[in-house]
């Protein structure tokens, strides 16, 4: 069995010291937990001496948002103690533990044009409305000749800011919004109130990359895929006329995938099952959706990469 991860920030402080060390040094606590201790230096040697009883040390800073996401992921529990004698001020103080509670939350603030969504969401149910509510996924439209490119002389590259394995949930929104919203008010009584994710399957960018290469052999031999810093990838957004607050909405939607997940880790196969004989999925993961509600299947990356026009040229 894994042990749990309790993650300590402040660990080489006297607080979370402490907490460290007693736990590290408790059989039954060390056996079940596993001591994550942060600091915004590993190298000095309060740090070394906490790695050397035990605790895996990484770096991490409560004034730095991206540095808690990659220190507090996977927790069970987190320890946390704020400084107000760091910068002499009750508000920074505050602002710490918030960034804190927000990343433990699973909090990305900047996500507006999903927020206002959510937002008109509860409204509708606010009012006691007959609703469905549909959430489409990832455009298929959003690779070729962007984000899925020839970088020149005919060397091919995806480029996203998120690492390879995140799931992305491929939506062909021209040719499959309407697959899935007529299914829903064909099937009104059996989606009342729920949601019915609009995608086709979770496909990671080394999976988009493979298929695009099976495709286009010639073209996909050298096709590489690039995971972007972020501010690298706000600096292409910038490039193209985009203002910071939407350079970061951006960056926020694409770290949604690999952090919380777009639909917050919900499977699609309630929302897929199709009643045409093709397939008839009898999801136990969900009992909420009846298991016939499509009556035509999506589209796959596969076969959309293969009639895009940006593509068309390729073998």
């Amino acid at each position: 069995m894994s042990k749990q991860i309790l993650t300590i920030l402040g660990a080489t402080g006297k607080q979370g010291g402490s907490v460290v060390k007693s736990i590290l040094a408790d059989s039954k606590a060390s056996s079940k937990f596993q001591v994550r201790a942060v600091t915004r230096d590993p190298t000095k040697e309060s740090a070394k001496a906490l790695k050397a009883l035990g605790a895996e040390v990484v770096a991490g800073d409560m004034n730095d948002k991206d540095s808690l996401h990659a220190a507090i992921k996977d927790s069970y529990g987190v320890f946390s103690v704020t400084n107000f004698w760091e910068l002499f001020s009750g508000e920074a103080e505050e602002k710490q533990g918030k960034t804190v509670a927000d990343v433990c939350k699973g909090a990305l603030p900047g996500v507006y044009h999903f927020d206002g969504k959510a937002h008109v969401e509860e409204y509708i149910r606010s009012l006691g409305i007959p609703a469905s509510f549909f959430l489409a996924g990832f455009y298929m439209s959003n690779l070729p000749g962007m984000s899925l490119r020839d970088m020149g002389d005919g060397n091919w590259a995806l480029a996203l800011p998120i690492p390879d394995d995140s799931p992305i949930p491929l939506f062909d929104a021209e040719a499959d919004t309407g697959k899935f919203v007529k299914a829903m008010f064909l099937n009104e009584d059996k989606v009342l109130g729920q949601r019915v994710y609009g995608a086709t399957a979770y496909h990671t960018p080394a999976q988009i990359l493979d298929e695009f290469k099976e495709l286009f052999p010639s073209a996909g031999k050298k096709a590489v895929y690039n995971q972007l810093p972020g501010d690298v990838f706000k600096g292409i957004m910038a490039s193209t006329g985009a203002p910071e607050v939407i350079q970061e909405e951006m960056l926020q939607n694409m770290r949604l995938m690999p952090e919380f997940g777009y639909y917050g880790g919900e499977k699609l196969e309630p929302s897929l099952a199709v009643s045409n004989g093709v397939s008839k999925i009898r999801s136990i993961l969900s009992a909420d959706l009846d298991p016939q509600l499509l009556t035509e299947k999506p589209t796959t990356w596969k076969e959309y990469a293969k009639k895009n026009p940006i593509f068309a040229s390729l073998d």
